[in-house]
C-alpha cells in the first residue's frame, strides 16, 4: 500500500520595494539574509537559490534583474552584497546633483515642468551594457516586475512565465528594468518593441511601475525620503538606516491602526532573518533530496 507524502509544499516569494536610492535598505537587508544562507549552505549559494517568486517595482524591480539575471556560467550576475556597491558607484551618475541658485530657480521650474528631471542616458547605457539581450524567459528563477502602459493607460507586468509562452511578452531584461524605473518627472518614459517569429509585433511606452504598485517606507524623513538625492552624505545615511534596522525589534502594521507596532518575543529583525534563512535553507535541501 502506497504511503501519501505529509511534506507540506511550500511556494517562497519574495518582494522588493520601490524607491530610487532608497534600494540601498533593501539592499542592505538582502545581503544579510544571503550571508546567513551562506552559512548554512555554502559560499556559493544566492537569493535565486531559494525563491520561486522574486518581484520589485522602480528600484525594486532592478534589484530583483540583479539577483536573477545570469552571468555567462549560468549563476547570478550580482550577489546580494554586491548591490550597494552598484548604488553607490552609479546613482551619483544616474541623478546627477546640481546646485540651483535664486537666480536659476523660475527657469529650472518650467524645465521641470516641460520634462523630466534627468535624461536617463546613463541609466540607459548602464543596463544595456550589464544586460545585452538577455530576455525575461532567460532569468535564473521567475520574476515578476510592474510598469505602467501611459497609451494604453493600465499596468503592465512583466513574468518569467509570460515571457517564455510568448515572444512579444519577452522583452530584454534591460528594457524592463528602464521602464519600471522610470518614475515621471525624474527620468524619460522607455519605448521599446517586442517581434515574434511570425512578424508579429508589439509596441510598449512604459513609466515606473510605482504609478500602479510601490510601497514606500514611512519612517524616512528629510533627504532620505527622496528618490534621487544621491550625495555621498545622504547614500551614507541609507546605508546606515538599513544596518540600523536590523538591530530593532520585529514590527507589523496593526490592520485596525494603520501603525507599525513592535511584535513581542520576535527579537530583532537580524534574529528573524536568521530564522527565515533556516527555514529557506530546510526547503531547499527537501527539494534537492525529491530531485
Amino acid at each position: 500500500m502506497g504511503r501519501t507524502s505529509s511534506v507540506k509544499k511550500v511556494f517562497t516569494v519574495l518582494s522588493i520595494d520601490g524607491g530610487g536610492i532608497r534600494g540601498i535598505i533593501p539592499g542592505t537587508i538582502l545581503a544579510f539574509l544571503e550571508s546567513k544562507l551562506q552559512e548554512l549552505d555554502g559560499a556559493h549559494v544566492r537569493i535565486a537559490d531559494y525563491f520561486d517568486v522574486i518581484s520589485g517595482t522602480s528600484t525594486g524591480g532592478l534589484i530583483t534583474t540583479m539577483l536573477a539575471a545570469p552571468n555567462k556560467h549560468n549563476r547570478p550576475m550580482f550577489a546580494a552584497k554586491d548591490i550597494n556597491h552598484f548604488y553607490l558607484q552609479h546613482t551619483p551618475k544616474i541623478f546627477p546633483q546640481s546646485g540651483i541658485s535664486l537666480f536659476g530657480w523660475r527657469a529650472s521650474w518650467m524645465r521641470w515642468l516641460m520634462r523630466p528631471k534627468y535624461d536617463g542616458k546613463y541609466l540607459h547605457s548602464l543596463l544595456n551594457s550589464l544586460l545585452g539581450d538577455l530576455t525575461l524567459s532567460q532569468t535564473l528563477t521567475t520574476i515578476v516586475v510592474p510598469a505602467y502602459d501611459i497609451k494604453l493607460v493600465q499596468p503592465c507586468i512583466f513574468s518569467t512565465t509570460e515571457g517564455k509562452e510568448s515572444s512579444l511578452r519577452n522583452p530584454r531584461l534591460a528594457d524592463i528594468c528602464i521602464s519600471t524605473s522610470a518614475a515621471p518627472t525624474y527620468l524619460p518614459a522607455h519605448s521599446f518593441t517586442t517581434t515574434d517569429d511570425n512578424g508579429n509585433s508589439r509596441s510598449f511606452d512604459l513609466i515606473d511601475g510605482a504609478v500602479a504598485a510601490n510601497n514606500p517606507d514611512d519612517t524616512l524623513v528629510g533627504n532620505e525620503l527622496s528618490v534621487d538625492i544621491a550625495t555621498t552624505e545622504n547614500l551614507q545615511r541609507l546605508v546606515d538606516i538599513g544596518t540600523k534596522l536590523l538591530e530593532k525589534p520585529v514590527s507589523r502594521v496593526n490592520l485596525e491602526t494603520g501603525k507599525y507596532e513592535i511584535v513581542e518575543g520576535e527579537g530583532t529583525n537580524a534574529e528573524a532573518l536568521l530564522n527565515f534563512a533556516k527555514l529557506l535553507s530546510k526547503e531547499r535541501k527537501s527539494r534537492l533530496m525529491n530531485q
